[in-house]
């Protein structure tokens, strides 16, 4: 299927994999681009800054680099689930360039995106990995505390969200092929040398052999430091720790 003018496939499965075309209206918003770069459109404050701050007042986070880390996944699922969904529905990627990515700091979860224009792009790791998660999770790390291991693990458990999402969607609708696209696309990304031995797919999450496979992580998000937070479904750990507030890095 070639791609849209209004990337009109996506709408179906949700907020997390929908991807609207900017208008005017949206000129003032910083790209991606410049949110990496640490300076918005006319040298407005910094886009990550805004959205960790955002992020911290919204969750009650102890510390910026929890609302940091928190605010890395929610972004990582929004570029992850939009790469997928075009991958498994139209078999192909608009360019999603960081500069052609226009987004919203200040708004609620998950991330508002807007693509400048659709025209064909790159292969889903370059576009997603190269293209926005190294990047980010640079500007991130020279702001906060955030170990590497973190951030792999993150950009691991946000893939693997967002491909389980879009293969329960499918056969939700009867449509096995895009469940198969999606659930192969996923596994083989998490091999990329990037991601690999940052989780481990396990078996169905629905128990039936077809269903979408689930993922357990080997680092924390730091989510359970969040005030009534505890631990994410993949969490490495099985219960909220105790004894240090220092989660494994991976």
């Amino acid at each position: 299927m070639d791609l849209d003018p209004e990337l009109a496939a996506l709408r179906p499965l949700g907020g997390f994999f929908l991807l609207r075309v900017a208008g005017p209206g949206h000129r003032a918003l910083p790209t991606l681009a410049e949110a990496y770069g640490g300076a918005g459109p006319q040298g407005r404050r910094d886009p990550l800054d805004v959205r960790v701050r955002r992020v911290a007042d919204g969750v009650r986070a102890p510390e910026a680099r929890v609302a940091a880390s928190i605010a890395h996944q929610g972004l990582a699922a929004r570029l992850w689930s939009v790469a997928l969904g075009c991958a498994a529905l139209y078999g192909t990627l608009p360019d999603l360039n960081p500069r052609l990515l226009r987004w919203d700091p200040e708004g609620s979860a998950p991330d508002d995106l807007w693509l400048t224009r659709v025209r064909p792009g790159t292969d889903l790791a370059r576009a997603v990995l190269d293209g926005h998660l190294h990047p980010l999770a640079t500007a991130l790390r020279a702001r906060h505390r955030l170990a590497p291991g973190l951030l792999r693990g993150n950009a691991a458990s946000a893939l693997a969200g967002a491909g389980r999402q879009l293969q329960r969607w499918a056969l939700a609708h009867d449509r096995r092929d895009i469940a198969a696209r999606a659930r192969t696309l996923t596994a083989a990304l998490l091999t990329h040398p990037d991601l690999a031995g940052a989780g481990t797919l396990t078996g169905p999450a629905t128990g039936a052999p077809s269903g979408p496979q689930a993922f357990r992580r080997r680092s924390c998000c730091l989510y359970y430091r969040v005030p009534g937070g505890g631990v994410c479904g993949d969490c490495c750990f099985p219960r909220p720790p105790r004894s240090s507030p220092r989660a494994p890095s991976g």
